[in-house]
């Protein structure tokens, strides 16, 4: 199959090259997850580890409150001790003005701001209406502009909620909308429950990338039905979008999700996206390799699939 793939179905004549962008979010989205708290040291290596597997962004902490995720509350350090390589983009999770100037301390390349299409999960999560969460950001964005960070928006439940079933993909784009005229660069979507299938990754692109272009859209996958890696092979195939959220090993899961399982791994999407002609400029085993070592600490086996055969 060629690498070359036509994305007129997205809303356009060109043609993407396949070349794939992972942003591997296991030192942030799949740590805070975890019951324990992970030595400082053992997070220094897992990302280092990363570093060296060519993905093109790691999110490598978060400076929300201590009190919210204590398994991060040594992101500071961590960002301060990491070794970075130069063709890296180091992120970090920000809520507030607060943690962007935590971020800004350590010299963050990158933050991002989040929220949800999900009234009922949003206030969940960050005990705030999705209009809340936004004005929030307003000061923080534009301060993170000013000292020279790239922003990105989460929004969480962009397809289903676990409180709420199945979110409109009207509602996940006038999100995006309201997010990009604030200045965000780009804009990740969720599916927090990992329900989503191949038809509703469809619905969703066709509605928000009449509004973005689709460089600047991420896809955010769990896998809690077997259907991530469906559903990430769908939007590159049919409409050209080359960047994706992932976990080593696939960790992570959401505390406000009942039932969400771990992201999709980074190793299975890789593999799953090179068998189909993309372009991945990632090491799978590499991947693995940073995996198992963060794996040791945790003390369980992995949920990818190709830690199951390899």
């Amino acid at each position: 199959m060629s690498s070359v793939v036509n994305d007129r179905k997205a809303g356009g004549d060109r043609l993407t090259t396949g070349l794939i962008r992972i942003i591997e979010v296991g030192p942030r989205d799949g740590l805070q997850n975890e019951p324990g708290i992970i030595p400082t040291e053992n997070k220094i290596a897992f990302v280092n580890a990363l570093s060296r597997t060519g993905v093109a962004e790691i999110e490598a902490g978060s400076f929300v409150s201590p009190k919210a995720v204590p398994q991060l509350a040594d992101s500071d350090e961590v960002f301060r001790k990491i070794e970075r390589m130069p063709h890296v983009v180091y992120s970090a999770l920000v809520p507030n003005e607060r943690g962007l100037e935590r971020a800004r301390a350590v010299a963050a390349q990158k933050i991002a701001v989040f929220t949800a299409a999900s009234e009922t999960f949003a206030q969940r999560n960050i005990h705030a209406t999705i209009r809340e969460s936004i004005d929030r950001f307003v000061p923080v964005i534009s301060g993170a502009k000013r000292d020279g960070m790239a922003v990105r928006g989460y929004i969480s439940t962009a397809i289903f909620c676990p409180y709420e079933g199945r979110i409109e993909p009207a509602r996940s784009a006038e999100v995006m909308k309201r997010l990009l005229d604030l200045g965000v660069d780009d804009i990740s979507l969720g599916d927090t429950i990992g329900k989503a299938s191949p038809a509703d990754v469809r619905a969703l692109l066709d509605t928000v990338l009449p509004h973005i272009a689709r460089e600047r859209v991420s896809l955010h996958f769990h896998d809690t039905y077997g259907m991530a890696v469906a559903n990430a092979l769908t939007a590159w195939k049919e409409y050209g979008i080359e960047t994706f959220d992932s976990s080593a090993g696939g960790l992570g899961g959401c505390p406000h999700a009942p039932g969400a399982s771990g992201n999709v791994a980074t190793e299975d999407l890789i593999v799953a996206l090179k068998a189909s002609g993309a372009t991945v400029p990632v090491d799978e085993e590499k991947v693995m390799a940073a995996g198992r070592q963060i794996g040791g600490t945790l003390n369980r086996p992995f949920a990818s699939r190709l830690s199951k055969i390899s």
